[in-house]
C-alpha cells in the first residue's frame, strides 16, 4: 500500500513539475500577488495544486487532501495528502531556479510518504516510512560529520515567527564555528540536509506542506529529527530541528536557546 502511494506521488510530483516549469519559462505572463511577508502566489501555484488535487481525488477518492493554496478536504480512509505546489515561490517569480514540488502522505499521526521534486535540476528526493531515502533511485545518507565547523546548516525564516528567532539561531551557530545556508525553499533545504549536502536544518516554524515530506526523507536517510506529530502538524505546523547524528545534539541545543517557546 505505502510503496504504491510512493510511486504514485513520485509520478505526480514530476507531472506537476512539468506544468510548473512551463510557467517558470514564461514568467512574464503570470499575475503575482503578495499573501504576506516574503510570501507570494501566482496562478502557477494554484493551477499546479489543482492538478495534484484532481489526480489524488481520482486515484484515492476516500483520502483527505491539504494544500497550501486551496485548503483542506477531510477524507474517510485515514490518509491525508499534503501538498505544496511550488515551495520557494519568491524564487520562482524572480527566475531563481531554487523551488520544488512537495507531496507527503500522512496516516495515523505519521508521515508515510514524502516526495520533493526539483524540476530545474531533475532531482526527486523520496522516502517511505521504513523504506529508506533516495534521490532519483540512488540511496542517500546523512552527513558523517561530527563538527559544526565541517559543513553548512540550513536556517529558515518566515514572517510567522519573530525575527529574533533566526537572528539568535545564526548568532549561536556562528559562535560554535558553524556556517548558515538559506535558499528560500525550506523543502529543498530539508532535502539537502537529508542527503548530506547540508549537515542540518533549523526553523522556528514550518507549515505542514513545507516540512512533512522533508522530515520523513531526512529521518529515513539516517538524520536525527526532533519529535513531532504529523496529525498535529497538519493544522499547526511544527518546529524543525534536523541534524546529522554527529551534530544533532548541538543543533537541538541551539534551537532550544534561540527560538521563542512554541505556542
Amino acid at each position: 500500500m505505502v510503496s504504491e502511494r510512493l510511486d504514485f506521488a513520485c509520478a505526480l510530483a514530476e507531472k506537476a513539475g512539468l506544468l510548473a516549469l512551463d510557467y517558470f519559462r514564461r514568467l512574464d505572463t503570470l499575475t503575482i500577488t503578495a499573501k504576506g511577508h516574503q510570501d507570494m502566489v501566482s496562478e502557477a501555484d494554484r493551477d499546479v495544486e489543482t492538478l495534484v488535487r484532481d489526480e489524488i481525488a481520482r486515484a484515492y477518492p476516500e483520502d483527505g487532501i491539504l494544500g497550501e493554496e486551496h485548503g483542506r478536504i477531510e477524507g474517510t480512509s485515514g490518509y491525508t495528502w499534503v501538498i505544496d505546489p511550488i515551495d520557494g515561490t519568491a524564487n520562482f517569480v524572480t527566475s531563481i531556479p531554487q523551488w520544488c514540488v512537495i507531496i507527503a502522505c500522512v496516516h495515523d499521526g505519521r508521515t508515510v510518504v514524502g516526495v520533493i521534486h526539483d524540476p530545474c535540476s531533475g532531482e526527486t528526493f523520496k522516502a517511505s516510512l521504513g523504506g529508506g531515502a533516495f534521490v532519483n533511485d540512488r540511496p542517500i545518507a546523512a552527513s558523517a560529520t561530527t563538527s559544526l565547523s565541517v559543513g553548512s546548516v540550513g536556517v529558515g525564516f518566515n514572517g510567522r515567527t519573530a525575527a529574533s528567532d533566526a537572528i539568535n539561531c545564526i548568532r549561536a551557530l556562528i559562535a560554535k564555528g558553524g556556517v548558515f545556508f538559506r535558499n528560500a525553499s525550506g523543502g529543498l533545504m530539508l532535502a539537502y540536509a537529508a542527503s548530506g549536502r547540508l549537515i542540518g536544518y533549523l526553523e522556528a516554524h514550518m507549515n505542514a506542506w513545507d516540512c512533512l515530506a522533508g522530515l520523513l526523507i531526512a529521518k529515513e536517510a539516517g538524520n536525527e529529527v526532533a519529535p513531532y506529530d504529523a496529525d498535529h502538524a497538519l493544522d499547526n505546523g511544527a518546529r524543525i530541528v534536523v541534524g546529522a547524528p554527529g551534530v544533532f545534539k548541538e543543533l537541538n541545543a541551539i534551537a532550544a536557546e534561540a527560538f521563542a517557546p512554541a505556542k
